[in-house]
């Protein structure tokens, strides 16, 4: 986590001090300006790592700066200019205003326009605005992430992380600095918990993967992580990361049919126009050229996309109600919570024989409502649910001190057991600074666990993890709290007997006795 990189941190705090002097005081605002230079910066990174990767293994590569670019409303040849000059590497060596100037009416209407078109990416940026105010404040931002990514290298050779969510890195790095962070709603599931969930889902390639509420395509980016490690045939040679986990980089372990098939499998969808544009960037910083997000609510009438998923990752937002009058009528739970009716919406996406791998808040499994009742049942009788795993409140700190838990179910399956697992740490301080713990939590464990997990033996409920019967938790009214069926241990005291105990109480008494006595003759009243 970045938290844990004191360099980064402090590049990154150095980084939004700037722009708040700079008169950019809104949280998101200053986000989305500081992800349009990340974008720059890394398009420009990886566009050269392309290039060399083409060379080296002879898959055709075009580059995004071959060419010229026709500037906005030009139409004479003269009002071309050569792409090679809105590269990073290129504008960043300019005189302050130049620069500005630069970036402002030639280099980020040609990002606007990347991919052309109605490509989501070009339709949701069509309103994007630049509004860097002074060539200063310009000049200071680029030289603080040129900092940021040479300190992420560092990282990645010494630490392990050969893959880095960069713009997610830094977007949870501002939100856990940001007064209105919990205001917003904008609470980024951490890194290591999206890695667990891919690790419990295993989505493979080919398969459609989506996210009906996506933030800044942290789930989409597992997946696409996940997947990529899989086609490497060195990935049994690398070191686990600091999670416990084998993750390779995306650079040059995929061809252009991989790559293509992979981001045609990614779907994800969110309500907040702003985190549709992180998102989108944060995919194509990564290698994924024409991500699709789109903004839609996903809980109302115009969401048509149903039971076409293969795998639905998601972590939806827990609190909240919405209009009864816009809920998609394919949504039949008697309710209007967001937390109930976007686990039946995930429920909905899924292929039958699809799974989803999603984190509700606690309530969810143990709510008497009518409507909680009827969303376990649902779990339960229309599909495999297998594995419930609770974790610890402090795993979404600063943010919010929210218990959840992780469900994975296969829609279509049968239900027999439910295998539960008691996270008691997820490698990291459950305190507001979530600082790295040696070793992995319980992380490894849970997968290992549910990878062999057995119900003829693992049966014992005095352990972490172990089954329940479908039989036991229809008895309970669907009941999928983990303190139901977890068996306390009690460790039995040995007493010695009481003739002994009276015999030291004895003693005591005789010392205090004569204790007191000496005070006395010392002429302490």
């Amino acid at each position: 986590m970045l938290q844990n990189n004191s360099q980064l941190k402090s590049l990154i705090n150095k980084l939004w001090d700037q722009f708040w002097a700079g008169g950019i005081s809104n949280p998101l605002t200053a986000i989305e300006q500081i992800t349009y230079l990340l974008f720059m910066k890394r398009l420009d990174e990886l566009d050269l790592k392309r290039q060399s990767d083409a060379e080296f293994t002879g898959e055709p590569y075009t580059s995004k700066f071959t060419g010229e670019y026709a500037l906005p409303g030009s139409k004479e040849d003269d009002e071309k200019i050569d792409k090679q000059t809105l590269r990073w590497s290129h504008f960043k060596r300019m005189p302050a205003d130049e620069m500005l100037l630069h970036v402002q009416t030639r280099v980020f209407p040609f990002i606007k326009d990347l991919n052309g078109g109605t490509a989501p990416f070009t339709r949701h940026m069509a309103n994007a605005v630049f509004i860097v105010p002074k060539s200063s404040l310009l000049v200071e931002a680029i030289g603080i992430i040129e900092q940021i990514f040479e300190a992420i290298e560092k990282d990645a050779e010494q630490g392990g992380q050969t893959f880095q969510d960069i713009q997610g890195d830094v977007y949870e790095m501002l939100l856990s600095e940001i007064a209105t962070a919990g205001k917003n709603g904008q609470f980024r599931t951490p890194r290591h918990i999206i890695k667990l969930i891919c690790e419990l889902v295993d989505p493979q390639l080919g398969n459609r993967i989506g996210d009906p509420a996506c933030g800044t395509a942290g789930f989409l980016l597992g997946a696409y992580q996940y997947i990529v490690t899989q086609q490497d045939k060195e990935k049994n040679k690398r070191k686990p990361d600091e999670d416990g986990f084998i993750r390779s980089s995306v650079s040059g372990q995929v061809n252009e049919q991989v790559r293509t098939m992979l981001e045609q499998s990614l779907q994800g969808y969110d309500i907040d126009a702003t985190m549709v544009r992180l998102g989108l960037m944060n995919l194509m910083m990564h290698g994924i050229d024409n991500p699709e997000i789109d903004y839609k609510d996903t809980l109302s009438k115009s969401f048509t996309d149903e039971g076409s998923y293969h795998i639905v990752m998601a972590n939806p937002p827990f609190t909240g109600n919405i209009d009864k009058g816009d809920i998609n009528e394919n949504l039949k739970l008697p309710t209007t919570k967001t937390e109930l009716l976007f686990t039946e919406r995930m429920f909905n996406m899924l292929k039958i024989g699809g799974t989803a791998g999603i984190i509700v808040p606690q309530g969810v499994l143990f709510g008497a409502g009518k409507a909680f009742v009827q969303t376990r049942k649902k779990l339960v009788e229309e599909a495999e649910l297998k594995a419930v795993i609770t974790m610890p409140s402090g795993v979404f700190k600063p943010y919010a001190g929210v218990s959840t838990a992780i469900l994975i179910f296969t829609k279509g399956g049968q239900t027999e057991h439910v295998w539960f697992y008691d996270m008691q740490s997820d490698g990291y301080s459950l305190d507001d600074k979530r600082n790295k713990l040696d070793g992995y939590g319980d992380l490894r464990d849970i997968v290992s666990r549910f990878i062999g997990r057995n119900p003829e033996k693992d049966i014992d409920r005095k352990e972490k993890c172990f089954f329940v019967p479908k039989a036991k938790i229809v008895e309970n009214d669907y009941d999928l709290s983990i303190n139901r069926y977890k068996e306390d241990v009690y460790e039995e005291i040995e007493y010695d007997p009481p003739g002994i105990i009276l015999e030291r109480l004895t003693q005591l008494e005789e010392g205090i006795s004569g204790g007191l006595l000496e005070l006395k003759q010392m002429g302490i009243k």
